[in-house]
């Protein structure tokens, strides 16, 4: 097999890093009891099928060199080079990774991958036929090992076997995933699929065949083959649109490939004239590929006997490539320019991963991203200046203004669409244009995340919000340490000596003032233990200590202090505030029954500032007459009185009367106490009051 496409000095080579793979495997077995070496030479094998360099089929010998022997990476990069040692490098697990769980260390293993593939794509060819072989030979392993292997496979590596554009292998992982996630389900549809198979051939062959007469008609040369659909597919559109296999089957497919792109369209007209084409079902994957680079005409007919013929038209090299993908158009040869479109679109798509992943707090959250991204169905929109962007079904104008730029999603604040003003969380169809407006104030809302469709969106909004987080800890935890100092008699925190706060520093392993200030603020250290370090103790820290007032509250702190649920506090009322690690301070009413549940030392004396900025949170329950329109004039009373409602229920009792639970947004004791006051001048109201779940 290499012989027909390898120097032979690269033949050479191969079979060296074969035979230091097979004395470094020496005497390992695989659970099937077969000798160990025989997994990365399949492995090799599935390289070379795909007619990839010398040094990718070298890497697929030895990629297992470095997690399962006592062999390291320089030695490798000694015997063979710099190159191989990279890509087997990248494939290898982190199997040394101290990490909590077993999810971590996935994550961060496909991490590491990932950057590996920015340097390299072939790392990723590499380890999708490392992964191809294992599913192929999965049957050795404990149940709930191949589950996790093939839902793994599922989620991730089918997809982006996907997304590079390599069908076949993506088809035989996700039967194989199928097989071994879900082998009842998968071993009754294959027979029913089966059985279904023979009454369709009849279908199939006259459909087929009036296609070739028609074709030949029009002078039109190409080939016409029935397309069969796999298990997990059919699985799969059962599933999403909830049909029976039936309804499924009864859809026949044909793909007509032919010599040229002029031809396709010709094709497409001969088509259309022989059977009715289905209205609003016809895709030109031509004029504009998908992401992966797939090319081909999609159309759906309306058949002999009522049946729909769903016909896929393309050029023989289109069909190469939606077979292959990347590996098709492999080009590692020196002096060659110009990168073929998968490869293009491939290296596109490192890109956007690579961003999400400098914005990514951890490795399950990048993972996370990455599934995300990896969803296959498409739509194309179009910028005011006709660019078209792709994005996954499902996207909303926040998605298309991080594909635009970064800095236009940050500083959104409205979207039209075909020159309509329409809601962020509005889904896009293909075919719209889109215009961001942005502001230079504006900011990302964390509610954005509740609706974005691609990764790169969620990963930046995350990746803002926790700045923000960080730079709100850092405010408060200078104004709990500054209000501790003077407890202590030490002044603040500029008073404290250079010196002193650089050893408090290395006591606690913080590298700046910022990173003690932000772990005070998010309720990791207490700012009294912080304050008695930097203090130093003394006599006049402990007469002083006690002094100082409670910490004013002004409703403007931002993401790290909290208002309780439990009891939802408003100003006016007394409150307490309670220093949970993580969150910050969160504000609880001195009636709050949870108040008993808190731990000593983490409690603080907190108050209301004089001016207290924006609205908050409270809880009403309304006894009411169950008449007709009575809670919406309940809603306009409220509405009088400049508030809004941001939840509602509403419990039926005794046929008659309803207790009806609101949660209000009002700015304090005053205003909640003047809307109570409209409320009980409505006739069907019996009674009201605040409602505290603490």
């Amino acid at each position: 097999m290499l012989e027909a496409y390898l120097e032979p000095e690269q033949v050479a080579a191969v079979y060296r890093a074969y035979e230091f793979a097979s004395r470094a495997h020496a005497g390992q077995r695989r659970m099937s009891g077969e000798p160990y070496i025989l997994h990365p030479l399949e492995v090799a094998r599935i390289v070379a099928e795909m007619r990839m360099d010398a040094e990718s089929i070298m890497a697929a010998l030895l990629h297992d060199v470095l997690e399962d022997t006592a062999v390291s990476k320089e030695t490798l990069a000694q015997e063979f080079s710099e190159e191989v040692a990279e890509l087997v490098d990248g494939v290898t697990k982190l199997t040394q990774l101290k990490v909590g769980t077993q999810a971590e260390a996935q994550a961060e293993s496909f991490r590491k991958m990932i950057l590996a593939m920015g340097r390299d794509i072939r790392v990723i060819l590499i380890k999708l036929a490392d992964r191809l072989h294992n599913m192929r030979t999965l049957a050795p392993l404990p149940p709930e090992k191949r589950r996790r292997i093939a839902r793994e496979t599922l989620e991730i590596y089918a997809p982006i076997a996907n997304r590079l554009g390599m069908n076949s292998l993506r088809l035989e992982l996700e039967d194989l995933g199928f097989a071994a996630l879900y082998p009842m389900r998968h071993r009754v549809l294959r027979e029913a699929v089966v059985r279904a198979r023979g009454n369709r051939k009849e279908i199939m062959g006259k459909i087929t065949e009036a296609i070739r007469r028609r074709l030949a008609d029009e002078g039109l040369g190409g080939r016409v083959i029935g397309r069969e659909k796999h298990l997990y597919g059919i699985y799969l559109k059962m599933r999403r649109k909830g049909v029976s296999l039936g309804e499924v089957m009864d859809v026949y497919a044909v793909r007509i490939i032919v010599d040229s792109v002029d031809t396709c369209y010709r094709v497409l007209g001969a088509v259309h004239n022989l059977y009715k084409p289905v209205p609003g079902r016809f895709k030109d994957y031509i004029a504009i590929p998908k992401a992966n680079g797939y090319q081909s005409l999609h159309t759906t007919l309306f058949g002999p006997w009522g049946v729909p013929i769903e016909v896929q038209i393309r050029t023989w090299e289109m069909d190469r490539v939606a077979e292959s993908g990347i590996a098709a158009h492999w080009l590692y040869k020196s002096g060659e320019s110009g990168a073929p479109g998968p490869q293009a679109r491939a290296a596109e798509w490192l890109r956007n991963l690579l961003e999400m992943q400098k914005s990514a707090g951890n490795s399950v959250e990048f993972l996370e991203h990455v599934k995300i991204d990896l969803f296959p169905d498409e739509i194309y929109v179009f910028t005011p200046n006709g660019e078209i962007k792709r994005l996954p079904r499902g996207a909303t104008p926040v998605d298309f203004a991080y594909a635009v730029h970064t800095d236009v999603g940050n500083h959104c604040v409205a979207a039209k669409v075909d020159r309509r003003l329409v809601p962020l969380r509005t889904p896009l169809q293909t075919g719209q244009t889109v215009e961001i407006l942005t502001a230079p104030t504006a900011r990302p809302n964390p509610a954005w995340l509740s609706f974005v469709a691609t990764g790169k969106a969620r990963a930046n909004i995350r990746n803002y919000l926790k700045r923000l987080e960080r730079d709100d800890a850092i405010r408060l935890g200078r104004q709990l340490l500054d209000q501790a100092l003077a407890g202590q008699g030490a002044g603040d925190v500029e008073d404290v000596p250079p010196r002193r706060r650089d050893e408090v520093l290395a006591e606690y392993g913080l590298a700046a003032m910022d990173d003690l200030l932000a772990e005070i603020g998010l309720g990791r250290r207490s700012p009294e233990l912080v304050a008695r370090r930097l203090a130093a103790g003394g006599e006049e820290g402990e007469r002083a200590a006690g002094r100082t007032g409670p910490l004013a509250i002004t409703g403007a702190e931002g993401m790290v202090v909290t208002y309780a649920r439990c009891c939802h506090p408003i100003p006016g009322d007394p409150i307490v505030g309670f220093l949970s690690a993580g969150r910050g301070l969160v504000i609880h009413a001195q009636s709050c029954r949870n108040l008993r549940s808190g731990r000593v030392g983490e409690w603080l004396e907190v108050d209301w500032a004089e001016r207290v900025e924006g609205e908050f949170p409270v809880a009403i329950r309304i006894d009411a007459v169950n008449q007709r329109g009575v809670l919406a004039t309940i809603a306009a009373a409220i509405a009088e009185c400049g508030c809004n409602i941001e939840d509602a229920a509403v419990h039926e009792r005794d046929g008659r009367h309803s207790a009806i639970d609101l949660t209000i947004a009002v700015r304090d004791r005053v205003h909640v106490a003047a809307v109570m006051r409209r409320l009980r001048r409505i006739r069907q109201v019996l009674r009201l009051a605040r409602l505290r779940r603490g």
